[in-house]
C-alpha cells in the first residue's frame, strides 16, 4: 500500500463524483459545492455539461476530469487528478452507470459488458484506486448509488439490475473491510427518478410508472442528492453498510 504523499488541506473538505455531469451526479456535485466543498466532477462522454457545471460552481474549487471507469487506469487517473488538486479526498460518490433496456437474449456481448463495467466494475475500480487513501487517512465515506432494480430486479433491465445488486453487496462487503479503519460505505437505491434514463418512455408510459408510485411523482435528482449528502455527513456516522430506498414507495 502507498500513502498519500500530499498533506490535505483540512480546512477544506473534497468529494469526488462519478458520473458528476448530469442528472443525479450534477445533483450531488451542486449540493456539496453549496455546502463549501471542492467538487471533482467525473465524466466519461458528458464533456460540455461537465465543463459547464464547473463554471456554474466555480473554478476555483470545482474540477472535471474524464475518465473511462470501467478499467482500473480511468479510476487511477481521477485519484491522481483529485490529488494533485485538491490535496486528498473525504467522500467518493460512485455514481457513474448506464443502462441497456431490452430483452437478455437481444443483448450483445458488448453490451453487457458495457453495462457491468460502468454499473459496477465503475465502483470497484475507483474504491480500488482511493483505498489507501481512506485506510490511511482512517476517516471519510464512501456512497455507492445502486437502484431499486438492484433489490427486486426489472424485466427488460436483467443485466443492470444484476449489477445495481452487486453494488449492494460490494457495499456490504466493503463496509466491513473499511470499518476498523474509520470508513463508512453505503448505498443509496434510487426509484424511477427523473433523469435521462427515462427519456426512452413515451408519456404515457410514464404515467404508468408514476401511477404505480405511492407518493403519486417522480422522484427529482435532488431527492438522491439529500439522501447521499446524509450518508456522506456526521449525521450519519454510525450508519454503514446500509442501502437507504429512495423511491417514494415504489419499493418496499
Amino acid at each position: 500500500m502507498i500513502c498519500p504523499t500530499i498533506t490535505h488541506n483540512e480546512d477544506k473538505k473534497t468529494v469526488v463524483v462519478t458520473g458528476g455531469a448530469k442528472g443525479i451526479g450534477a445533483a450531488v456535485s451542486r449540493l456539496f459545492s453549496r455546502r463549501g466543498w471542492n467538487v471533482v466532477v467525473c465524466y466519461k462522454s458528458s464533456g460540455d455539461a461537465a465543463e459547464a457545471l464547473v463554471s456554474e460552481l466555480g473554478v476555483e474549487r470545482t474540477v472535471a476530469v474524464k475518465a473511462d471507469l470501467s478499467a482500473f487506469t480511468g479510476a487511477a487517473e481521477v485519484r491522481r487528478a483529485a490529488i494533485a488538486r485538491f490535496g486528498g479526498v473525504d467522500v467518493l460518490v460512485n455514481n457513474a452507470g448506464s443502462s441497456e433496456y431490452g430483452v437478455l437474449a437481444d443483448m450483445s456481448e458488448e453490451d453487457i459488458r458495457r453495462t457491468v463495467g460502468d454499473d459496477l466494475l465503475s465502483a470497484i475500480f475507483t474504491v480500488k484506486a482511493f483505498y489507501d487513501d481512506f485506510a490511511f487517512s482512517r476517516k471519510g465515506s464512501i456512497v455507492n448509488v445502486s437502484s431499486v432494480w438492484g433489490i427486486c430486479g426489472a424485466s427488460m433491465e436483467s443485466v443492470y439490475s444484476a449489477a445495481k445488486a452487486g453494488i449492494i453487496a460490494f457495499t456490504k462487503a466493503m463496509a466491513k473491510e473499511l470499518a476498523p479503519s474509520g470508513v463508512r460505505v453505503n448505498a443509496v437505491a434510487p426509484g424511477a427518478i427523473k433523469t435521462d434514463m427515462l427519456s426512452r418512455f413515451a408519456p404515457e408510459e410514464l404515467a404508468d410508472i408514476i401511477a404505480e408510485v405511492p407518493s403519486g411523482r417522480l422522484g427529482a435528482p435532488e431527492d438522491i442528492a439529500n439522501a447521499v449528502y446524509f450518508l456522506a455527513s456526521e449525521r450519519a456516522s454510525y450508519i454503514t453498510g446500509q442501502t437507504f430506498n429512495v423511491s417514494g414507495g415504489y419499493v418496499i
